[in-house]
């Protein structure tokens, strides 16, 4: 049994589609920078294999990032997540697109984010997460804190939270 009160117990039960913030959230944040300009970004191995549970498990994922880097676009690919929105600040009219197109509601969405651009899709999910380190205002108004920071653990955290609630596999 996940250790969280049975309300939002009940509503990991109800999640068919996971969505998850990048920066802060899939990384810790860091952006490494050459002379050249050329940026990358440090993904946690753990977290990458929570994706692949969920497909596994028939639970849709992928990403809603402000940020336009092609190093998003490539990792959703390697990872074959089912969406990656990124370069938008409308993620909750992106979440509505999703929506449409699984005939879901979004009582049936769970999103992960860890800053101010995150508040309206938090406010709207089935069920909110925010990594330990996110900012303040966002640690204030999720269902869930992680025990885990940001790229460390986070995702994987709300992963196992979903599929223990709905006695699926988490290996």
């Amino acid at each position: 049994m996940i250790n969280i009160d049975e309300k939002l117990y009940t509503k990991l039960t109800q999640i068919k589609l996971l969505i998850s913030d990048v920066d802060g959230v899939l990384t810790d944040g860091s952006l490494y920078y050459t002379a050249d300009g050329l940026k990358a970004k440090n993904f946690f191995v753990k977290d990458g294999m929570g994706t692949v549970l969920l497909r596994k498990n028939g639970i849709i994922n992928g990403i809603i990032s402000s940020d336009k880097s092609d190093i998003i676009q490539v990792r959703a690919q390697r990872l074959k997540m089912d969406f990656a929105y990124v370069g938008t600040w409308e993620k909750k009219k992106c979440a509505e697109e999703l929506c449409a197109k699984y005939n879901l509601d979004f009582t049936n969405l769970a999103f992960i984010g860890d800053d101010v651009n995150d508040i309206e899709l938090l406010d709207a999910v089935g069920f909110s997460m925010a990594p330990s380190d996110a900012v303040p205002i966002i640690l204030e108004r999720v269902d869930y804190i992680s025990k885990f920071p940001g790229g460390r653990g986070a995702y994987r955290e709300l992963v196992d939270m979903i599929l223990t609630a709905q006695n699926r596999p988490n290996y």
